[in-house]
């Protein structure tokens, strides 16, 4: 169960960070209760996983997520870079997260 926690509160952590971009320095309402809620959820799953996940393995898969899903949607949505390097990285941080599951203890 924390390990699902933890995923989940990696893809709100993908939330708050879109919602940065539409934020207007805080001025857009909507998107900055938005980026408050997700980021608010995001660290509540973090914190509620990292009780029988050990902290760094928990933090380390949840900004790894964060990050993954902040570049994949970048360039699906935002026209970022999608070159093969970039993608290779990113295969290799997907790598990195499952080998921190696949070692990192906890339930």
């Amino acid at each position: 169960m924390a390990w699902g926690l933890l995923i989940l509160g990696g893809c709100f952590e993908v939330g708050f960070t879109t919602c940065l971009r539409f934020v207007d320095g805080f001025r857009h309402v909507g998107w900055t209760l938005a980026f408050l809620l997700a980021a608010l959820l995001s660290l509540a799953l973090l914190e509620i996983a990292s009780r029988s996940i050990p902290l760094g393995t928990a933090y380390a898969v949840w900004t790894g997520i964060g990050a993954l899903g902040t570049v994949v949607i970048g360039m699906i949505w935002f026209g970022e870079p999608a070159n093969a390097v970039r993608i290779a990285l990113i295969l290799g941080l997907v790598g990195c997260i499952v080998g921190l599951k696949l070692v990192g203890g906890g339930h």
